[in-house]
């Protein structure tokens, strides 16, 4: 086999990315368009064949719902967006994909991070850019309806979200501060506590939307998110099971994955589905029930752990404002 030039490589993976993108803009549009179309059906008109178009009572509460659950995923997305894009390229969202309906926040925290391993640094510049194309792909769907980003807290510091989150799972102590820019490690710990979230979200969230193209970009965007978590899970567990590795906290990793996991779960309800990435004898990089299966959670279970509290709360943890939109209330979990 001849070995392809790395530039001819490069090429490629951008020529790949420009249809990808051109792809997110083409459904965006027919998103628009289908929204158009059953709002013309509501109101009576018809499709130029002549004939009216009956009014299904329940179209425009239909869209509205929709639009609900879109705008619950976007305020998730501004959340990883920030994450990864302060985390990979010193930076957070321009103004122009950030604002919309109700109060715009702004993001405390933040930072590069200092990456010893190039793989790991490629892998977070793809994930940012990735979860910026999310957050933008929602808001052309969305259109006028989108939400603006609220108030997100990612600090590194001893009062951010983070810091709280980890001294709650005991991967700290209730002193120490947890800072996810500090190296690698550190870093795909914090990424491990946002990306099995976000594809049981998008999993828990599927069947309540009914207009089948949102139910698609939902789809697509779940199928990325959970690329995103297995290839999180799977380098830390390399990292966690190779005597070789040297860089800082490796030889927890396995003990504190399994422990923001199980705060997870303590926050999310009585049932036990959050799984950690295994042990030094078997790897399970990819957390299903015994069906192969995915598990769900509810838009209230994921405001739990997001909100970093169990009980029924419109705000705290990594939004410290709360979401804006309707769905904003986490669950009464116990």
């Amino acid at each position: 086999m001849t070995d392809l030039p790395t530039d001819t490589i490069l090429d490629a993976i951008a020529d790949r990315r420009a249809e990808r993108r051109n792809f997110l803009r083409y459904a965006g549009g027919a998103a628009a368009s289908a929204g158009a179309l059953s709002l013309l059906a509501a109101c009576g008109g018809d499709s130029g064949s002549g004939t009216p178009t009956p009014t299904p009572t329940a179209t425009t509460p239909t869209l509205a719902a929709d639009a609900d659950v879109l705008n619950f995923a976007l305020n998730l997305e501004y959340l990883e967006a920030s994450f990864y894009s302060w985390a990979a390229f010193g930076q957070g969202l321009t103004s122009g994909i950030v604002s919309g309906v109700g109060t715009l926040g702004s993001v405390t925290g933040g930072a590069l991070v200092p990456f010893q391993d190039p793989i790991v640094a490629q892998y977070a510049r793809e994930i940012a850019n990735d979860e910026v194309a999310h957050v933008t792909f929602l808001r052309s769907i969305l259109s006028s309806s989108a939400v603006a980003m609220p108030a997100i807290n990612i600090s590194g510091d001893a009062n951010g979200a983070f810091t709280a989150a980890a001294r709650a799972a005991g991967v700290i102590g209730s002193s120490d501060v947890f800072n996810p820019y500090a190296d690698d490690i550190s870093f795909l710990l914090g990424a491990y506590l946002f990306e099995d979230v976000g594809v049981s979200a998008y999993k828990g969230a599927s069947p309540l939307i009914v207009n089948k193209v949102f139910l698609e970009a939902a789809a697509g965007i779940l199928a990325t998110e959970g690329y995103h978590a297995g290839l999180i899970r799977s380098v830390l567990y390399r990292k966690g099971v190779d005597p070789a590795e040297t860089l800082a906290g490796a030889s927890t990793i396995l003990a504190n994955t399994q422990k923001i996991s199980d705060a997870r779960d303590s926050l999310d309800g009585s049932s036990d589905d959050d799984q950690g990435i295994g042990d030094t004898t078997t790897a399970n990089v990819v957390p299903t029930d015994s069906n192969g299966v995915a598990y769900s959670r509810s838009t209230g279970q994921v405001l739990n752990i997001v909100y970093l509290n169990k009980t029924a709360v419109g705000s705290g943890g990594f939004f410290p404002a709360g979401l804006n939109g309707n769905i904003r209330t986490s669950a009464a979990s116990g």
